[in-house]
């Protein structure tokens, strides 16, 4: 939806009932979408380029300020994508406006940093702890790590024998992984 500063991304909302008014204006009811930065605590390293989040403000506007169409992926589907479009979000919390609060209140974690997935950042996967892990958190540039074909994590290998390298790699943690507790806006230090 059209912003009321045209220097602002657009809004983004979910159209709930289109209906017309006395006066054959046409109206929308929508529930809005939340960019990271519009939350209580922001945008954090985790939070991915696309991301959004489902609020419980709901609002009425004139049909008018629609600009477009777009599609919001859940976090899974929007992680299985070959090609992201200009047209595609992804959505992995619902969020109070009026306090703050997200659902759910707990994600997944990876890597010895302890940080939940962002799906624009490239990650390699453990083949003994099954673990996914930043390659800056592995002493290994993204250059290094996209030439991988094995890996193993500090855990899992000995000191002469980090990593070995061929041509692939797996390159994104699942969703279903382990939880840790992390709140979708807490400070990591």
């Amino acid at each position: 939806m059209k912003p009321s500063d045209t220097d602002k991304a657009p809004y983004v909302a979910r159209v709930e009932k289109i209906e017309t008014d006395h006066r054959n204006n046409v109206k929308v009811r929508v529930q809005w979408y939340y960019r990271p930065e519009e939350s209580i605590g922001g945008r954090r390293q985790f939070h991915g380029a696309k991301e959004l989040f489902l609020s419980d403000h709901f609002d009425v506007q004139s049909a008018h300020t629609i600009e477009g169409k777009c599609i919001v992926h859940t976090f899974k589907n929007y992680t299985k994508l070959e090609n992201v479009g200009t047209e595609d979000y992804f959505c992995r919390f619902e969020y109070k406006a009026a306090t703050g609060g997200f659902t759910p209140d707990r994600v997944a974690v990876y890597c010895k940093c302890e940080m939940p997935y962002n799906p624009d950042d490239l990650m390699v996967q453990c083949e003994g702890c099954k673990d996914w892990f930043h390659p800056n958190c592995m002493g290994m540039t993204i250059e290094e790590a996209k030439k991988l074909d094995h890996f193993l994590c500090s855990d899992c290998s000995s000191d002469d024998d980090v990593k070995r390298s061929l041509n692939s790699f797996p390159v994104s943690p699942g969703v279903e992984e382990k939880v840790r507790g992390v709140s979708p806006f807490c400070c990591f230090l």
